[in-house]
């Protein structure tokens, strides 16, 4: 199974802040792959890593072999950010925002085509949203916004989706939609990297898991994952009786 996320040795630093350490990981095409860790292990610096938003200190990305920055031109990599990272008061509809996934295939003018406005209706389809589509994105609820953005995703046809804790304060609703939605993306070949805190769902939704503390603690079957000692070592927690759980 081919790898369309390779991270080789990547380390990144704030300052003297070490937030990501010595970090290798391949993410293969066509299966979700959740990114399991507590805040502050380093989860928004991994993804903000692999869409070049940071250069790492050393250590390289590749997205289907190309650099990040290529990847993104080619408007291959889609980003779903958490809720906190965008301002919800900009005065754009959710037909708006989910017509952003598709400004690289546009051209200079961003006057959208018919196939732009057909792309995007279907993608506001898949994601029950069409009814709501004129409405200001501020407006909608968490997991409605959630599930505009991942829209935009699909309206963008990225081979890669990278979605930064799409269940924080969704509904139950919302979270079923878009977990079967990543799995419909997956299995149409799509690869998507999800960071959760939701363990509950994570059988469900993922195919793999990665458990991360600044460093790839753990990384394959999602219910070896979700054994105690694991999880208690990517939650920085001593091993019941105080064991060595390494």
């Amino acid at each position: 199974m081919s790898a369309a996320i390779e991270v080789r040795d990547v380390t990144v630093r704030y300052g003297d802040v070490l937030a990501l350490d010595d970090v290798s990981l391949s993410v293969p095409a066509g299966r979700v792959t959740g990114l399991v860790g507590m805040n502050g292990s380093g989860k928004s610096t991994l993804f903000k890593t692999i869409t070049g938003q940071l250069r790492p200190e050393r250590g390289s990305v590749l997205l289907d072999g190309a650099d990040p920055a290529s990847a993104r031109r080619r408007g291959r990599i889609g980003y779903v950010p958490q809720s906190e990272d965008v301002d919800w008061s900009f005065p754009v509809s959710v037909r708006d925002v989910v017509m952003m996934g598709r400004y690289g295939r546009t051209g200079i003018t961003r006057r959208p085509r018919a196939a732009d406005r057909a792309a995007v209706a279907e993608a506001l389809e898949r994601v029950e949203l069409s009814a709501l589509a004129d409405r200001q994105i501020g407006q909608l609820s968490g997991g409605q916004r959630k599930r505009a953005f991942v829209a935009r995703g699909i309206a963008q046809e990225a081979d890669i989706l990278l979605l930064d804790e799409p269940f924080a304060g969704v509904d139950k609703r919302s979270e079923g939609t878009i977990v079967r939605l990543l799995r419909d993306l997956a299995a149409d070949g799509r690869t998507v990297l999800v960071s959760t805190h939701d363990l509950h769902a994570l059988p469900d939704l993922a195919d793999e898991a990665v458990l991360l503390l600044h460093r790839v603690l753990f990384h394959g079957p999602v219910a070896e994952a979700l054994r105690p000692e694991a999880l208690a070592r990517v939650f920085g927690l001593e091993p019941r009786g105080g064991e060595d759980a390494a």
